[in-house]
């Protein structure tokens, strides 16, 4: 049978890609990384005049990119794992997944710099909690010499450590832009999706 097509990573593509074409049109990123980035120190007190409120902004980081290499292997990563997965999980699902691997992020990010005035923006921690999902979903497929459970987990550690090194090459280039990388969001992502994929797949099929 042939499945549905990914409408939810469809749409979450679509407005992240919308969303860069327009700060590109109006030049106004910076001023949409201050007011809609996630700045960990707003939490213990900074104010941000105009800016969103504090707990809405890990999801409006994801809208913004600071350039087009960013952008463009964001929205690789989010379609080849967000198809997949929504096969999986289903639509509420991997919109859900989405959602929490982004505060996921924003909590990890907090948490290795609670003062830091500095934005994190873009979506790559939202993105990790889909290819996290995707490893746990997917697994090791490959003939190996170890136990399949052993196997799985070496497979996800080789995804963790690809996706990490692939996000830390972008940031020393997005640091031209005056942009740094937030690793600490995509193992906070990742380990979102590691952790509630299995219990989405069965909460979809709870009823089965």
């Amino acid at each position: 049978m042939k499945a549905a097509p990914p409408k939810a990573t469809f749409a979450i593509c679509g407005v992240t890609l919308l969303s860069f074409a327009l700060l590109s049109a109006t030049d106004r990123f910076a001023d949409a990384a201050v007011l809609g980035g996630f700045i960990p120190a707003r939490l213990s007190g900074l104010a941000v005049p105009y800016a969103l409120p504090v707990w809405l902004t890990p999801l409006s980081a994801t809208l913004l990119h600071g350039g087009l290499l960013h952008l463009g292997f964001n929205l690789l990563m989010l379609y080849f794992c967000g198809r997949d997965d929504e096969v999986a999980l289903g639509r509420p699902g991997v919109v859900l997944l989405y959602v929490l691997g982004a505060y996921g992020a924003a909590a990890a990010h907090y948490a290795v710099g609670p003062h830091s005035t500095s934005p994190m923006v873009g979506a790559s921690g939202a993105i990790s909690a889909l290819v996290g999902a995707y490893a746990i979903l997917y697994g090791q497929r490959r003939p190996s010499k170890f136990s399949p459970e052993v196997a799985r987990w070496l497979h996800i550690a080789r995804l963790a450590a690809a996706w990490i090194a692939v996000q830390l090459m972008l940031g020393l280039v997005s640091r031209t832009q005056g942009l740094a990388i937030a690793w600490a969001a995509h193992v906070g992502g990742f380990l979102v999706g590691l952790i509630i994929a299995r219990p989405l797949l069965r909460w979809r099929y709870r009823k089965a």
